[in-house]
């Protein structure tokens, strides 16, 4: 009882980091329509800020799972918390003093602590939890806050940014950083005065045998895995998938004078929300259903939800009832792929670190190097809407959907069990 109670503090700041990581995230998607329109952005450039952001987790991916490993989950943490508070700021910044380069800089500093932020809170939790099925609990509740955060952001911004998208500005989304910032220094101080065991930061002896070069080579890696090497690259055409679908959606919808940004931030957040309710159900079936089963289902149904939103006609329309106002009927196959992508990441990261043993944590260093997916797919799909308009964009997504179908029916095969990996 008396570790339950020490750490329940830094728990509730772990679901508070998780909370941030998906809500700052889908923040940088969602101001795509704010950019749009002050810095007189194409589609393209209007996912610049989602592209820097995701870029950073190339960069920031494999070094800060060193930073973990030498330095610890606290110093990691506060790091983690610091670069945050300060992206936010520069985001911040950049609408008052009218710069576009300011704004995707902030993206881009924002997205090295999201992925700082994704190091820590996952192995944390655990420990926190003390591992096994608490541990386990704990992460699922920190993947629910998650899923809340990402829900929350765009319906927040298209509040903020009200009915029309020709006078939205980076200062409309003023609250919500300051709010954000907030969270981050008030997560810092409580971070710093707790104190947080550290199994797995490196001993003395670990640190004097790096130092004096004296550690071993291993011949071998992750990347010699054939069935990881085809899994990371499904893991970046996933997270561009997840993202690309609401962020292209949220520009369709906001340049419709019939719809708006209010209510287009609220349509894209019930995709969010589908997600929380797919991980939820996930879960509760992923004991009975194995993973490459669970791609499998996934990936066709979203090929068939995609597809049926290019092909239904734009013009027919569906009253959202909890608000009463009309959206095109190709929305609602919009939304229904949250329940699609929700569980994804899971299914694919079991079935590439199948068989992987002691390189498992190096994998993860690249899978989250990886992530910058989320912001390179969304560009290009910009890119390829701005050349043959939003719904045609959608042959970028229908692309990488058929490559995750591939992965699950064949690229997921171990050929490569000779490698030693005790």
């Amino acid at each position: 009882m008396e570790q339950k109670k020490n750490y329940a503090l830094p728990i509730a700041v772990m679901f508070a980091l998780f909370f941030m990581i998906a809500f700052v995230t889908n923040f940088a998607g969602s101001m795509g329509v704010i950019v749009k329109n002050q810095f007189q952005a194409s589609n393209a450039l209007s996912q610049l800020g989602s592209l820097a952001n995701f870029i950073a987790y190339a960069c920031m991916g494999i070094p800060a799972g060193i930073i973990l490993k030498r330095k610890g989950y606290k110093f990691t943490s506060l790091a983690a918390v610091t670069v945050g508070l300060v992206g936010v700021a520069i985001q911040f910044l950049s609408g008052y003093v009218e710069s576009f380069m300011v704004y995707v800089l902030g993206a881009f500093v924002a997205g090295f602590s999201m992925c700082m932020l994704n190091i820590v809170v996952n192995p944390m939790l655990n420990t926190l939890g003390g591992g096994g099925a608490r541990g386990n609990q704990l992460l699922q509740l920190g993947g629910s806050c998650n899923s809340i955060g990402g829900t929350i952001a765009p319906i927040l911004l298209g509040y903020l940014i009200g009915g029309s998208m020709d006078t939205a500005t980076v200062g409309d989304a003023a609250p919500a950083m300051i709010i954000a910032m907030a969270i981050f220094a008030l997560a810092f101080v409580i971070i710093a005065f707790t104190k947080i065991p550290e199994p797995h930061m490196e001993t003395p002896e670990e640190k004097a045998a790096r130092l004096s070069g004296k550690q071993e080579k291993d011949a071998y890696g992750p990347m010699s895995f054939r069935h990881f090497v085809m899994g990371a690259i499904a893991i970046f055409f996933y997270v561009g998938i997840e993202v690309g679908i609401p962020n292209i959606a949220n520009l369709y919808m906001s340049d419709l004078d019939w719809v708006g940004p209010a209510v287009a931030g609220s349509v894209v957040g019930v995709y969010w929300f589908l997600m929380m309710c797919g991980r939820l159900l996930g879960g509760a079936i992923g004991g009975k259903v194995t993973s490459k089963m669970m791609l499998t289902a996934v990936s066709m149904l979203c090929i068939v939800l995609v597809l049926a939103m290019m092909f239904t006609p734009a013009d027919v329309r569906f009253t959202i009832p909890f608000i009463n106002t009309e959206v095109p009927l190709i929305m609602f196959f919009m939304v229904l792929c949250g329940l699609c992508t929700s569980v994804m990441w899971g299914s694919i990261f079991n079935l590439a670190a199948e068989g992987l043993g002691k390189y498992t944590p190096a994998a993860s260093g690249i899978f989250m190097a990886l992530v910058c997916g989320g912001g390179i797919l969304p560009f290009v799909q910009g890119v390829v809407a701005d050349a043959i308009g939003y719904i045609g964009s959608y042959w970028v997504i229908v692309i990488a959907l058929v490559y995750l179908l591939f992965y699950a029916l064949v690229g997921s095969k171990n050929v490569n069990k000779d490698i030693p990996t005790e």
